[in-house]
Parts: structure tokens; sequence; C-alpha cells
């Protein structure tokens, strides 16, 4: 499946978490002259779970710190903060907020095409990380459970290590099945499976 270009934003759904009519209207303006769709929501309120978003455009200035929102807001959607307070406080929760971009208030008309593209790009990312991680942890697991097969063959056989992994790749190789999957047979009758007896 091709992945989606950071640069294309035709099409795109936004989210703008905002109450000031004047940036609302400058926002919609221009997100829509970029070829994206947008709905809007009240800050102050919980997310709505019913709307299916590419970006939130969240107003971090008129969310309270402490309020159920603030923690409702943290969701896996890119979001691209509105900046108008440097406080340490609202600094510190709009990190913890860990946006994808930002934007400094007053807004102008130009920055969000930029904004934007960094906001699809940071969460590809994201996507990208998560999976070789997975990939990476489904490797380690595999390696455990060929490790675990190979030793008990040695323990079994009294075969050694190089002699036991061999037995095995043959085996899966015979039997056009991974060297994962008989390793895990292996484990679970705690030997070699009958059915390599049977074609041996």
């Amino acid at each position: 499946m091709t992945k989606p270009s950071p640069f294309s934003v035709r099409g795109r759904h936004a989210l703008m978490a905002m109450r000031d009519e004047r940036e609302i209207a400058m926002l919609r303006r221009q997100l829509n002259r970029l070829g994206m769709t947008t709905t809007q929501y009240d800050p102050t309120g919980l997310p709505p779970r019913d709307v299916s978003v590419d970006v939130i455009v969240v107003d971090a200035d008129s969310i309270p710190i402490k309020s159920d929102p603030a923690t409702a807001w943290k969701a896996g959607t890119p979001i691209i903060a509105l900046i108008g307070t440097e406080t340490p406080s609202r600094l510190k929760w709009l990190l913890d907020l860990k946006p994808a971009s930002f934007l400094i208030k007053p807004l102008r008309s130009a920055g969000l095409y930029t904004a934007l593209v960094v906001a699809f790009d940071s969460a590809q990312r994201k996507v990208d990380e998560a999976a070789h991680i997975e990939r990476l942890e489904d490797r380690i697991r595999s390696r455990r459970i060929v490790f675990a097969a190979v030793l008990q063959l040695m323990r079994g056989h009294g075969l050694s290590e190089e002699a036991a992994f061999t037995l095995v790749r043959q085996t899966a190789m015979r039997h056009r099945t991974t060297i994962e999957q008989l390793s895990a047979e292996i484990i679970a009758v705690g030997g070699m499976p009958n059915r390599t007896t049977r074609t041996a």
C-alpha cells in the first residue's frame, strides 16, 4: 500500500478545536484553499469520537491545563498547537501534549501549509517507527523460540549447537515450514515432532 505523501494535503480532514471566531474563519479559509475539509469543535469539551480526522488544530490557550479535556486531546492523531501564552506551566503541558507542529498566535496567512506537512510527516514517521519496533520485537521473540528449541535438541540428543540448528533448518525446509514454526512445535512436544520421523 502506497504511503500518503505529507506534501499532499488535498482531501484530508482537519478538526479545529478553537473558539476565536476570527481565527476560525481565517484557518477554515486557508484549509479550504488547500483542498481540505474542516470540522469545528469547542476545545473545552471532550474530543468527538465519531468524526474521522487527519489532523487536529488545537488552540492550546483555550484548554484548562488540569481539566479532563486536557488529557483527552492526547490522541494518536497529529496535533498542530496554536500557541499564544508562553508561561512555563502552559509550555510544560504543551510538551506533554506532544504536538506534531505548532503555529504562533495571532495567526497569519503564512505557515499553515508548512505546519501541516510537518505534522503529517511526523505522524507517518511514528507509524513507521512503531511498525519497525514491532518487527524487531517479533524477531527477538522468534530468536528466543529458535534458541530454546535448539537447546532442547542439544540436551535431548547430545548434539552440538551447530548440529541441532542444522537439523531444525533442514527439517523445516523439508516440511516447507518456517524455522520459527518448527521450533515452536519442538518446544510444545518436548522434541522433534513425529511427522519428521515419518519422512526421514
